[in-house]
């Protein structure tokens, strides 16, 4: 009985030490010291430059997708830091859904893109009926994650938010040698991330991102157009 008793305490632990070795596999403590972090900056796959911006659309029979990603010419504090201000404002059927503010930085050192939290408006028939999903890095435990590496390794795994019990974005870069047909264009050479989240187990989804654009695809959306406003 001793031996059945030893055995099963050594598989209880085995599958504790396997449950934490594939937590520990998504990295999301992220050494960067904060001189090294600027409000702009660009690198292969993310323009965190000000007045970019990128259209993505969808079109089926019964509906109509759009999403507006615009850098705007606006930073905020965060976590004592200055971050550059990314508006999201979607739409379907030309009625607005939801409008966020993400907050990014630049590393300076390894041009990478860090993630630092969003706050968000759900619209309902033109009036703001929620802020679902919105997290500050340095409230209520939340901590910046990355966005966008610098260098892209096949592989890599990462945290893109760390909010415990808000929002626990993560990525996975799949490929680098992605090929793309959009309203806009077709692309080659383009990166391919998967994301998922522990607060929703099984469900994941992909983006597309290709060299000195950015994002392309994101679920079903496309890029239709992309380009600097004129100042």
């Amino acid at each position: 009985m001793k031996k059945i008793l030893l055995s099963m305490i050594f598989l209880l632990l085995g599958v504790n030490a396997l449950y934490a070795q594939t937590i520990e596999d998504w990295t999301k403590d992220f050494k960067v010291e904060s001189h090294h972090f600027a409000s702009t900056g660009t690198n292969t796959y993310f323009i965190l430059e000000p007045n970019y911006y990128l259209i993505l659309e969808h079109h089926d029979a019964d509906e109509y997708e759009r999403l507006v990603i615009t850098v705007l010419d606006e930073t905020k504090i965060i976590d004592g830091l200055e971050t550059r201000i990314v508006e999201e404002r979607e739409s379907v059927n030309n009625e607005l859904v939801e409008i966020s503010r993400n907050y990014y930085a630049f590393d300076t050192n390894t041009s990478s893109i860090y993630y630092f939290g969003e706050e968000v408006d759900i619209y309902e028939d033109g009036e703001i009926v929620d802020h679902h999903g919105e997290w500050i890095s340095g409230k209520d435990g939340a901590t910046f994650g990355l966005m966008m590496p610098g260098i892209t390794l096949i592989g890599s795994k990462y945290y893109q938010e760390i909010a415990p019990d808000v929002a626990m974005d993560r990525a996975e870069i799949i490929s680098v040698s992605e090929s793309l047909t959009t309203p806009f264009s077709t692309f080659e050479g383009c990166l391919r991330v998967k994301e998922t989240t522990p607060l929703e187990p099984g469900i994941h989804d992909y983006k597309i991102y290709t060299p000195g654009i950015g994002l392309i695809r994101d679920g079903n959306l496309l890029l239709a157009d992309w380009r600097y406003h004129d100042k």
